[in-house]
């Protein structure tokens, strides 16, 4: 005999405001970002490309840092200004918006966002692109590699590279060591930094590295067996 599913009759804020909850109680992560208000907005829109560009992610505006919620007073404003800011965004974001009371006049935003389907989304700001990428519980800036490879996983194209000498001396070093940069595969190697560079990519692509994007320098780390 198969289990009866109980429905929730609750009204529907009822129901919103319990998977507020609910959400929050997980904390910030890989997939969820807190922001008390929109008084940056800039950096509410970077939150929103790093999903965009990594595997989605939910954005909750009015909400601490520490998991309390005190929301907004006028959502509508905080959600206007966050809708200029994305407007510098490319290819445009697609998202679904919610506004969630709480009780007391007071309301929390939601933005969920979806991953992209042209990736990489861009912050476009005194004429310089900026992409961000998901890591843990960070928006790190991608750099010009993970840019590169993050546009070209999204093909459907077979990854060819030549196993010569530096790929060997790569492999060589990760047998020993847990990750390298992209600096220390050039000394390593005796490289340019395009040949590192495209090196690196194309094993990334290939499915034989795995890249940890970081803002120190990129980690690139073999793929466990």
């Amino acid at each position: 005999m198969s289990a009866t599913k109980i429905k929730d009759h609750a009204p529907p804020d009822v129901r919103r405001l319990r998977e507020l909850k609910k959400l929050v109680a997980h904390g910030e992560g890989h997939h969820v970002e807190f922001k008390r208000k929109a008084a940056f907005p800039e950096k509410i829109v970077r939150e929103m490309v790093a999903f965009a560009n990594t595997e989605g992610g939910t954005v909750l505006i009015g909400v601490d840092d520490n998991g309390a919620i005190p929301g907004l007073r006028h959502p509508e404003e905080e959600a206007y200004v966050i809708h200029q800011a994305l407007a510098q965004c490319r290819p445009r974001l697609r998202f679904r918006e919610e506004v969630i009371p709480i009780g007391n006049g007071r309301s929390v935003l939601r933005y969920d966002i979806l991953e992209g389907t042209r990736k990489p989304h861009v912050v476009l700001r005194d004429g310089v692109k900026d992409a961000f990428v998901r890591v843990g519980a960070e928006s790190i800036r991608a750099s010009r590699e993970v840019r590169e490879i993050v546009r070209r996983s999204q093909q459907n194209r077979n990854i060819h590279f030549r196993y010569g000498e530096p790929e060997k001396i790569l492999m060589q070093y990760l047998d020993a060591h847990e990750f390298i940069t992209l600096k220390e595969y050039m000394a390593l190697g005796k490289l340019s930094r395009d040949q590192a560079s495209r090196k690196l990519i194309l094993l990334v692509l290939a499915r034989v590295l795995f890249v940890t994007p970081h803002g120190s320098g990129d980690r690139y780390s073999r793929l466990a067996p």
